[in-house]
């Protein structure tokens, strides 16, 4: 029966039905009573029922990481200051269910914490308060995200040279994360693709990253992520970011006799190659040594897109808060990483970025539900 109709008819008559009366109410009450007012069903049971019937594969689809790593965040969380050991006299909210809603809100970019909330049966109270998750991964970075020392680094010295680049140990790049148009000087945050974003640098040793702030990553042949430097607004420049970041301060005390390879909006160093700037007078080994950098530093491409393919609240955080996002940021590189050390790989293409250069390995990645 059409809504309105019940409406003209109950107004029309004055010895309608209880019946009538009823239906009335109920076609009232749907197109009229604020969304807020309404009771809004939950998951009761996703978390104890729906997820421990997922297969391996599907739960590395939802979650982008494995029930192993889940297992041992679960207990290093614990053990942590972060995870609150206070008797509040209410239901402690299990460890593993707070992991994994963040989880699923970070794996999903269109995810908004009310629908993690219901997804999850939780207050909206209890969500945020989890954010502390964030902070927990941020400080694994320390033990997470380093720098090679010798043995690593001549293992992956010697996978540069067999793709004939011998002496390098990683790739360097930039990277934008976009994000909502902050509280304070938002302008600095515009870049040249005007929007708001936040950068991450790093080098690349095996694996890339990327940001909008800014992000600077350093990878390495295994595209897992050996460094990276997070936080400057997306308006500065590659350079001047990788200038005031701890890698140029210490680069050569890092690098040693290697060097690591990077893009043109790079300084060239002595621990830091570029390619040669393309004047139309090139000879053949200058252009044979730029197509051989550039085979190369696809892998810091590939890194930052397996990062952003991953974690696809990177596509857009929506955050207006930079000290949260650059936490949040590095808690993402972190699981990135501890994915790649447990041979995690998703079932997915990955964009390498948009330079189009031929990605000496393979874009798309079959999972076999092993780590």
């Amino acid at each position: 029966m059409d809504p309105m109709q019940i409406i003209f008819d109950s107004d029309s008559s004055s010895s309608s039905s209880s019946h009538s009366d009823d239906e009335l109410k109920a076609v009232i009450s749907n197109l009229f009573l604020p969304e807020l007012l309404k009771d809004v069903s939950k998951n009761n049971n996703f978390c104890e029922e729906t997820v421990p019937s997922y297969t391996d594969k599907q739960f590395v689809e939802h979650f982008r990481v494995s029930r192993q790593i889940v297992a041992t965040l679960k207990r290093d969380f614990e053990e942590s200051e972060f995870y609150s050991k206070k008797d509040t006299g209410f239901q402690r909210i299990d460890s593993e269910k707070c992991i994994l809603a963040f989880l699923w809100f970070t794996s999903n970019e269109g995810a908004a914490f009310r629908d993690v909330a219901d997804r999850f049966d939780l207050s909206m109270s209890i969500l945020h308060g989890i954010v502390n998750i964030v902070h927990f991964l941020s400080n694994l970075s320390r033990s997470v995200i380093v720098w090679p020392l010798a043995p690593e680094a001549n293992n992956i010295a010697r996978i540069f040279a067999e793709m004939r680049f011998p002496g390098a140990i990683g790739c360097i790049d930039g990277s934008h994360i976009k994000i909502d148009t902050p509280r304070e000087d938002p302008d600095s945050y515009l870049n040249r693709k005007k929007f708001h974003s936040i950068q991450i640098s790093g080098k690349f040793v095996q694996y890339p990253a990327i940001l909008c702030q800014y992000m600077q990553v350093i990878c390495d042949d295994n595209r897992k992520i050996k460094d990276v430097f997070i936080g400057y607004p997306g308006s500065v420049h590659d350079a001047r970011v990788f200038r005031n970041s701890p890698l140029c301060q210490n680069l050569g005390q890092w690098c040693k006799d290697w060097v690591i390879l990077g893009d043109s909006a790079h300084p060239c160093l002595r621990n830091l190659l570029t390619p040669y700037k393309e004047t139309g007078s090139l000879s053949q080994v200058q252009k044979s040594v730029n197509k051989k950098l550039s085979h190369c530093r696809v892998l810091i491409e590939h890194t930052i897109g397996l990062l952003k393919q991953r974690f696809r609240q990177l596509y857009h955080f929506k955050s207006r808060d930079i000290k949260f996002i650059c936490h949040f940021i590095r808690a993402c590189c972190v699981l990135d990483n501890l994915c790649i050390d447990s041979n995690v790989v998703l079932d997915e293409a990955v964009d390498v970025g948009d330079e189009g250069n031929e990605n000496p390995f393979n874009d798309h990645v079959q999972y076999d539900g092993h780590n």
